[in-house]
């Protein structure tokens, strides 16, 4: 028996100290790239959420939940990623339905021209997927991206992707062992800097201007999944101008919300009602909105939903209230700081967008 004891303890030591050195060297994305800390972080947020946004950088930089609540008392959470495609959506709509069920979904749907699992799209799909807990939701997501080369298991034990960054290691990696902090607000994230955009592009000609058959596949996944669930889905594209949205995409979307009869909000179509001003809502010159421009789209979004929905109104429950006016604190003190910082430098922290 004291062998057994004695085998039991070595075996469980080798799998701390397994488990341990999977921690360090899997990166942490607290001062680079912090989208991947996005997902992972939908896990310890309240899961009493009407509205659910999906998408990629178009979902997580162009809405901001916090205004959506405190204009309206829609509760709503962002699931988004880097270049996240809508395969990838798909399944963070089947683990979100794990734990919640929103009344609505919000699908941005540029994400329909990543048509492929493409040639150096493993870096993204480690940004969007790592942070996934571990379900068959994950698997088949995983199983949906791989490109030549990945593996599985390595998503599985991140320890087989991530081994060789003992040399890379720094203060990070051992100040947030344990805990990191957190990135967004309910899946934003804030962006107070401001580049206005002065070149309005013309986008080149394409061979083809459908999207894939694979794309189409997904779309209706996500729909027949809002469907079979009682879900409303919406369809909507944000107001940045690159990359490009073509005309013949416009009509592509358009045409599938109308044959199967949802709502389809083109906030392109909308700058005026949005209120969206080039000089002053975007931090990347139209590639990406910055607060004010996110802020103005949620107003846009909120009204229109409490116009042709009706939401719940949650600020009038207490217990819902308390955790978003904590949240609107701290996402106030930020865009202070930055307003602060931009005021003094000319500069906000060091930022590295994973991408769009």
């Amino acid at each position: 028996m004291k062998r057994v004891l004695q085998s039991i303890a070595i075996l469980l030591a080798f799998f701390a100290l397994l488990f341990a050195a999977q921690r360090l060297v899997t990166p942490k994305y607290m001062s680079d790239v912090y989208e991947g800390a996005m997902t992972k972080e939908y896990y310890g947020a309240p899961k009493q959420n009407e509205l659910l946004i999906l998408g990629d950088c178009e979902a997580y930089d162009n809405w901001s939940p916090v205004t959506l609540y405190n204009e309206f008392g829609i509760t709503s959470y962002i699931r988004g990623g880097p270049e996240l495609r809508v395969w990838q959506a798909y399944y963070l709509l089947k683990d979100t339905l794990r734990y919640e069920k929103p009344r609505a979904v919000l699908l941005n749907i540029r994400m329909m021209h990543n048509g492929e699992n493409e040639e150096g799209q493993e870096p993204y799909n480690r940004l969007n997927l790592d942070g996934m807990r571990p379900s068959w939701d994950k698997w088949q997501a995983v199983q949906a991206s791989m490109t030549e080369g990945e593996s599985t298991l390595s998503y599985l034990f991140p320890l087989l992707r991530y081994h060789e960054r003992w040399r890379e290691l720094s203060a990070e990696d051992f100040q947030y062992f344990f805990r990191t902090e957190k990135v967004s607000f309910n899946g934003y994230f804030l962006r107070a800097d401001t580049k206005p955009a002065t070149v309005f592009p013309v986008g080149p000609k394409l061979a083809d201007y459908r999207f894939s058959d694979l794309a189409w596949d997904y779309l209706e996944r996500i729909r027949l999944l809002c469907e079979a669930e009682d879900i409303v889905l919406i369809l909507a594209k944000p107001p940045t101008i690159w990359p490009y949205w073509y005309v013949q995409w416009e009509e592509q979307i358009a045409d599938y919300a109308a044959r199967h009869d949802l709502a389809y909000y083109n906030l392109l179509e909308d700058l005026e009602a949005a209120g969206i001003d080039w000089e002053t809502d975007s931090y990347d010159a139209g590639l990406h909105l910055n607060v004010f421009g996110a802020e103005k789209c949620a107003r846009y979004l909120g009204a229109r939903l409490q116009a042709e929905f009706s939401f719940t109104d949650y600020r009038r429950n207490p217990a819902i209230a308390a955790y978003w006016d904590a949240l609107t604190r701290e996402y106030a003190a930020l865009k202070a700081k930055q307003l602060s910082e931009l005021a003094e430098s000319g500069t906000i922290q060091t930022y590295t967008h994973g991408g769009g």
